[in-house]
């Protein structure tokens, strides 16, 4: 899909067509999801109290669409991810002591990772279904999912609204920081884990003791 085409697709289904490019990006396959909620937006800016969309229905119809792929996404890697891992994961040096690590750091800073997740472009797409690989607790999912749909949605519509035609040039730097943060603090992460990983497995087996579990729910 071609940026031209978007307004035309937004005329034609309106609130439906933002709820499903985001629902689509968030489910981990590659969709203008955030184009469409910041073109709607400019769109229900321009066309203010005269329009076919409105701000409120703009975030309200992009916060569900992320709500709902994102579950999509969580429940497809608790249900084939972690499966998967657990069976295939020695073949690439994933034992059951780097899983357990994995479920032990999700259930500790899960939260976060959903949440923030939401405002980067790579994280938007694999968050949920990393979160449902490593067994992270579906309520809390669920909680924090929704906290960061709402406040992404919230946070690029008011841009679109607000801006204008000048909020994809605002959008744009938004996401390319949040991704050079997310960059760094991976590189901080992985070092760090390099570093103490030993350590940091012990602790997972203490916080999560005897064999680790391979069922899919």
């Amino acid at each position: 899909m071609t940026f031209d085409q978007i307004p035309e697709l937004l005329a034609r289904y309106g609130y439906v067509a933002v709820f499903c490019g985001v629902a689509i990006e968030s489910a981990g396959i590659p969709f203008p999801g955030e184009t469409l909620l910041v073109t709607g937006a400019i769109l229900s800016g321009l066309h203010a109290g005269g329009g076919e969309l409105h701000i409120a229905g703009v975030i309200a119809a992009a916060a569900a669409g992320a709500i709902f792929g994102d579950n999509l996404g969580f429940w497809a890697g608790r249900r084939f991810g972690f499966p998967l891992l657990a069976r295939y994961g020695p073949l690439i040096h994933l034992d059951e002591g780097r899983l357990k690590l994995g479920q032990y750091l999700f259930e500790k800073h899960g939260g976060k990772i959903v949440f923030f997740g939401r405002f980067v472009a790579v994280l938007r797409a694999f968050a949920a279904f990393l979160a449902g690989a490593n067994r992270f607790s579906p309520s809390r999912f669920f909680m924090f999912n929704a906290a960061g749909a709402l406040a992404w949605a919230s946070l690029f519509g008011v841009i679109g609204f607000v801006f204008g035609a000048e909020a994809h040039r605002i959008a744009g730097p938004i996401g390319l920081i949040g991704l050079v943060a997310a960059a760094g603090v991976f590189t901080f992460c992985w070092r760090f884990y390099k570093k103490n990983e030993a350590r940091l497995i012990a602790e997972a087996e203490t916080a999560l003791p005897g064999p680790i579990q391979t069922r899919s729910f």
